[in-house]
């Protein structure tokens, strides 16, 4: 449904604007690494507790759209209030202010995608997850392109007015998304709602193996964010061009989404993808320029391509009608959480060791995610949709 898609997408590119340009607002205005790595966090790490609660909200309610939209109204307000605090009031303002924007954040990816179910007919399903990959691709392609070019030709308190229009945008097209009956259990206790969430992603080996490699990767992405404009003087760039690096790996990442549809098992497809991706980035240290590093950027995001259609399927797969809000905010909200943990710890990790180390210890931490997973999927995957049980 086009509605779906751009509202979708329009949230989606706010979102990614904001996760690298709250870290140029940060470097621009105080200089300070530790700071812009708290500040990515505490947008990041407050969806760790909300996550799960809003899920199980999100199964029970017929209100999908509202919350979709308040989350979005929420975020231009505090990009709003950032623009005019930052480096102008105490430094744990600026963290504060990014938590209170970050509580509704697995609505962006998890609120959203748990419509497909009841917007797709299942023999559809394969064919929208495959657009909602480009959906998040399109969007972190656009995102950090659109912060990079709006911050190196005007400022970054322009890139930061970018989101905030996207933001208002994307409620509008909120507006037009149709209103889903509920499909959780509204008898059910809500407390007995959210664990019944939690203890289906634990006790599925297979979905546990998808979750536990996606979630990993958002961690190592998280160092990523803080690490790779601090990269680019070594290059010869301004710390924006980190930009347009993230816009060529979403570019490899579109092209094999859509191309590539692996037959394998969804958890098989997003280790293999994730452990192809942190061995291409192995070789990012050793980019020359910043030429040779856009096009191993390109190859990187060939590499992760596939991650994003399979961790879909694999919530679908393995996971009822009745817990796909659960599912998919649970597991959103866990990815958020770590790619927190992961700017926090590259704002001490990128000063101790240099970009260069730490651009190597990505990659191979990607290598043991991929790891981590398998020995997560051994166990007897009681739960699955009838097609897969055929």
């Amino acid at each position: 449904m086009p509605s779906y898609y751009l509202a979708a997408t329009l949230a989606r590119f706010a979102d990614e604007m904001v996760a690298f340009t709250l870290v140029l607002l940060v470097l621009d205005r105080t200089g300070s690494a530790a700071l812009a790595g708290i500040t990515g966090a505490a947008y990041a790490f407050p969806a760790i507790i909300t996550g799960p609660l809003l899920g199980a909200w999100l199964d029970r309610t017929p209100r999908r759209r509202s919350a979709l939209a308040l989350n979005q109204a929420t975020l231009g307000v505090v990009m709003l209030s950032l623009l005019a605090l930052v480096g102008h009031s105490a430094h744990w303002v600026t963290p504060a202010l990014a938590a209170v924007a970050g509580a509704t954040l697995p609505m962006v990816s998890g609120g959203f995608t748990s419509m497909l179910p009841s917007l797709f007919r299942p023999e559809r399903l394969a064919r929208a997850n495959a657009f909602e990959s480009v959906s998040f691709s399109a969007a972190a392609i656009a995102g950090p392109a659109t912060a990079a070019t709006v911050a190196a030709a005007f400022s970054v308190d322009a890139a930061v007015m970018v989101i905030v229009v996207a933001a208002t945008l994307s409620i509008l097209a909120i507006s037009r998304l149709p209103a889903l009956p509920p499909v959780g259990a509204s008898g059910e206790p809500f407390l007995a709602s959210v664990i019944g969430g939690l203890r289906h992603l634990a006790r599925t080996p297979r979905l546990r193996a998808s979750t536990v490699t996606t979630t990993l990767l958002m961690g190592f992405t998280g160092i990523l964010l803080i690490a790779l404009p601090l990269h680019m003087a070594s290059l010869g760039m301004p710390k924006s061009a980190a930009g347009y690096l993230w816009t060529a790996v979403e570019l490899g990442s579109v092209t094999t989404a859509l191309v590539i549809r692996p037959r394998w098992r969804p958890e098989h497809v997003a280790m293999l993808s994730v452990a192809a991706y942190g061995l291409v980035l192995t070789t990012w240290p050793l980019a020359p320029s910043f030429a040779v590093m856009l096009v191993l950027a390109v190859v990187a995001g060939c590499a992760e391509g596939p991650t994003l259609p399979a961790m879909f399927a694999a919530r679908q797969q393995y996971s009822p009608g009745s817990l796909q809000g659960r599912v998919s905010t649970t597991a959103a909200s866990l990815r958020v959480g770590t790619s927190a943990l992961g700017q926090a710890t590259a704002g001490v990790l990128v000063p101790a060791v240099g970009t260069r180390t730490t651009l190597v210890i990505v990659g191979l931490g990607l290598l043991a995610s991929a790891a981590s997973a398998a020995s997560a999927a051994i166990g007897r995957c009681t739960t699955l949709t009838p097609h897969l049980r055929r």
